[in-house]
């Protein structure tokens, strides 16, 4: 069942379950973040990782680079630190949420991108948050346009939806020890 407002409002108050908690969407002169009617809108820090070929091989041996996500190539980011990111057409960002979420063991959470990005061209991903992950979420936004593309720190990047299941699962994401647990800061792809 999804969760509405009360809901949410009570998880991250007595629960911690969002921090930091903004009670209202905030909505004026900011692309819109806070608690709404049945979800979360979560903000964008203001810490990139900018993708570029420009420290790769290709322009060292002019041979192809492929992007590998078991052996990815730190090279291929440009750390970037600002309350606006320009990212280039075709490229993609990596950012973090602001909050620290700590998602119940019957709670599964899903992200999808804001409207107001999407009809930009910006696309933005991010994996379910399982049941007993906790930690600041990592973003991956494609610019998909032709131009580039200004994306605002500390203003709404995406929407949490909050998914109660019937029964608890078996094993959750602490349970197992998932890579990502707690994690902090914007962590790149990793296999174990």
């Amino acid at each position: 069942m999804v969760k509405n407002d009360r809901w949410i409002r009570r998880m991250a108050l007595e629960h911690k379950m969002i921090e930091p908690f903004s009670e209202k969407l905030i909505t004026k002169g900011v692309i819109s973040y806070g608690l709404s009617s049945y979800g979360y809108d979560l903000r964008i820090a203001d810490e990139f990782k900018i993708f570029t070929p420009v420290n790769l091989d290709l322009f060292k041996t002019g041979q192809p680079v492929i992007v590998d996500p078991k052996n990815f190539n730190q090279n291929s980011f440009v750390d970037y630190r600002g309350e606006v990111c320009v990212i280039p057409p075709g490229s993609f960002a990596l950012g973090r949420s602001v909050e620290y979420f700590r998602i119940p063991r019957n709670v599964i959470a899903i992200c999808l991108g804001k409207s107001t990005y999407a009809r930009c061209g910006i696309i933005v991903n991010l994996t379910p948050a399982e049941p007993e992950w906790e930690g600041q979420l990592v973003i991956e936004i494609s610019n998909t346009s032709p131009l580039p593309a200004k994306i605002y720190a500390n203003e709404g990047i995406a929407q949490m939806i909050f998914l109660e299941a019937d029964e608890l699962c078996e094993i959750s994401y602490a349970d197992r020890q998932g890579k990502y647990q707690k994690q902090m800061g914007i962590v790149t792809s990793k296999v174990q």
